[in-house]
Parts: C-alpha cells; sequence; structure tokens
C-alpha cells in the first residue's frame, strides 16, 4: 500500500501548467454534457417507445371492440330483415284466402288507381282526372295485393336496415370515442314513437 502512496504523492508534486488543467476541465464538462444528453436522449426514446406502446394497445382495444360491433349488429339485423321477409312470404302466401276468383270480378281495379300508384312510385305530378280513369284497368285484385305485400315487406325490410346502420354507427362511435354522439341519444328518443 505505501508503493500507492508514493504514486499519489509522486502525482500531487507534478505541476500541470495551466492550459493543460483548462483542458481537462473542459474534457470534464464536455464529457458531463455528452452524458446528460445521452440520458435525456434514452429517456425520450423510453418515453417514445410507452407512448406507441399505448396507442398499439388502445389500437387493438378498439378493432376488437369494433369487430365485435359488427358481429353483434350485423347477427341482430340480418336475423330481424329475414323474419320480415319470411312474414311478407306468409302474408303473400294467404292472398288467395283473402281475396278469391270471384273478388276480382265484382271489385275492379280501375285506371284512376293504377295511374296514381304508378304516379307515386316515380314521384311525378298525377295531372288531371279523366273520365277514362274510371275504365277497368285490366289488372286483377290479387296481382294488386301482392303488390302491396312485397311494397311493404320491403318497405319494412329498409327500415330495419336503417335501423340498423345507425345502431352499428352509434356502437362504432362508443368503441371509438367512448360514447355516440348526441344525434344517437335523439333518435333513439324518436324511435319509440
Amino acid at each position: 500500500m505505501s508503493a500507492a502512496m508514493e504514486r499519489l504523492a509522486s502525482l500531487r508534486a507534478v505541476i500541470l501548467p495551466a492550459y493543460v488543467k483548462w483542458i481537462a476541465a473542459g474534457a470534464l464538462l464536455a464529457a458531463s454534457y455528452g452524458v446528460g444528453r445521452l440520458q435525456e436522449a434514452r429517456r425520450g426514446a423510453d418515453a417514445m417507445t410507452e407512448y406507441l406502446a399505448k396507442q398499439a394497445s388502445q389500437t387493438v382495444r378498439i378493432a376488437q371492440q369494433q369487430a365485435k360491433v359488427v358481429t353483434v349488429t350485423e347477427t341482430k339485423y340480418r336475423d330481424r330483415i329475414q323474419t320480415v321477409y319470411l312474414q311478407g312470404e306468409k302474408i303473400e302466401s294467404s292472398i288467395p284466402t283473402y281475396v278469391q276468383p270471384i273478388d276480382t270480378g265484382r271489385f275492379a281495379v280501375n285506371t284512376g288507381f293504377v295511374r296514381l300508384l304508378d304516379a307515386a312510385w316515380a314521384g311525378d305530378a298525377v295531372g288531371p282526372a279523366a273520365d277514362s280513369d274510371r275504365e277497368p284497368a285490366g289488372v286483377p285484385l290479387d296481382e294488386v295485393a301482392s303488390a302491396q305485400v312485397d311494397n311493404a315487406t320491403s318497405c319494412r325490410a329498409w327500415r330495419e336496415q336503417a335501423l340498423g346502420w345507425r345502431e352499428f354507427y352509434a356502437r362504432q362511435q362508443v368503441a371509438i370515442n367512448g360514447k355516440a354522439g348526441a344525434w344517437a341519444a335523439q333518435a333513439e328518443a324518436g324511435s319509440d314513437d
């Protein structure tokens, strides 16, 4: 141990020029600054990695919730629409029970009725009534019933589709933002009527 002490004493005895002391102090300060910057960069990289991990986790969570929304909504409304079409087919199959061939002879559909329906479906003006509107149209009553059942079934199915899309969009907003827009509550309140 005395040899180490002797070396330390001999180093103390060495007199360094002032410029060497300044260079050593500058090197020490530069090294300290560099280490500090590296530490700061490492902390920044760690924070960025943590942020990216949270974003990835949130993206996965949102994607899972959206997939669930798609499955639940599609299943619910696909079944409801299927039920509407099945009900329509059942009603249409019962037309011969309610509109019998003898009824077609007794209750004729006139041309004015056909013209009125055509204008309504086309969105056109009907125009003034004519004497020819009172003439028979030659359309059997059971065909009119069948067409109206088809139209009613399609409208009910479209309504279910529109309700399904509205619910799907509201649930997607909840999955992404945590809540649906104010429109969803208003739409829900309006659908109770």
